[in-house]
């Protein structure tokens, strides 16, 4: 397979790194290609990472073609990455969120129906996602609450929060794209709400100028459903509630461990790099044999414009 990855950040690497890890296991060939920016590409990328790639190409050639091509660099340039590589791609990732605001024309971008594409959705490739799923089809649902509280200085050790993206809410940062994760696993479980409002800001002490905090009240047709993130609290916690006749149940994304109504518990943890291995496997089988995305560009889309409290 002749890949190409646009950005070699964090999640750039590790999606080149579990790449080669799942085509190595299943018997794929890859060529893999890194376009950078003319800044980036004078950047001596390290070793571990160099080593993986077979070129690095700051402008491509006109007549090159791909059999998938990873979106990886800043939220606010997927748009124009894509529409580069209009016709030029057999098969995308994408990494989420799937753009920095919803106005985009997915049919203009070259994303429309004909074009086989994926947006990340990791949390939901999770074993207590799956988990949470198969309780939830025996489950009468009155009430949803999701939380991703986590403190943004703690993120990346060692690297100056206020320089990532996630603080400039011209690049795509803030909590409210930042974590759209919630949206999307709630969608994958609940499917899209019928209402959704949204308050969101810069509340906290933290030195960056995207917003900090984000509070939806959303309406189902049987349920209402809330959801807080923020950029400081103390201490990751990542957590879905639901509560139901039965009683509540708790989902801990950070630990793994499942609560049912009843008290008992089920530990669903797992390395962390699991859920990624499980979707490159995945995408690596849509990108050969196709088949229907597991979440496309469209849905997508639709989840983008209930995070940012658009109409749906």
């Amino acid at each position: 397979m002749n890949a190409l990855f646009v950005g070699l950040g964090s999640i750039g690497t590790r999606h080149l790194k579990n790449l080669h890890t799942v085509a190595k296991n299943c018997g794929i060939p890859l060529e893999v290609t890194a376009l950078r920016s003319p800044g980036g590409a004078a950047t001596e990328l390290p070793p571990e990472i160099d080593g993986l790639l077979d070129r690095q190409l700051s402008v491509l050639d006109s007549g090159v073609h791909f059999g998938a091509a990873f979106i990886t660099n800043p939220t606010h340039l997927h748009a124009q990455t894509i529409e580069r590589l209009k016709g030029r791609v057999d098969t995308f990732f994408i990494e989420k969120p799937i753009f920095e605001s919803a106005d985009h024309d997915l049919d203009a971008l070259g994303l429309g129906e004909a074009q086989k594409a994926y947006v990340a959705a990791p949390l939901r490739w999770t074993a207590l996602y799956a988990a949470v799923q198969e309780k939830l089809a025996k489950m009468p649902v009155y009430s949803v609450r999701a939380t991703c509280s986590s403190y943004l200085p703690d993120w990346r050790p060692g690297a100056d929060y206020r320089a990532g993206y996630s603080a400039h809410a011209e690049m795509g940062g803030g909590v409210t794209l930042d974590l759209i994760h919630e949206w999307d696993y709630l969608a994958g479980l609940f499917g899209l709400p019928e209402v959704c409002y949204n308050l969101r800001g810069k509340f906290s002490h933290l030195q960056i100028d995207s917003d900090d905090l984000s509070v939806y009240i959303a309406r189902y047709k049987d349920f209402l459903c809330e959801v807080h993130l923020d950029y400081f609290g103390r201490g990751y916690r990542r957590e879905l509630e639901v509560l139901s006749e039965a009683g509540t149940l708790l989902a801990d994304f950070g630990s793994g461990r499942l609560t049912l109504p009843d008290g008992s518990t089920e530990d669903y943890g797992e390395d962390g790099n699991q859920k990624y291995l499980r979707e490159m496997a995945w995408f690596l089988g849509y990108a050969v044999n196709g088949g229907e995305s597991a979440n496309s560009p469209r849905h997508a889309l639709a989840v983008l414009r209930t995070a940012l409290g658009e109409e749906i």
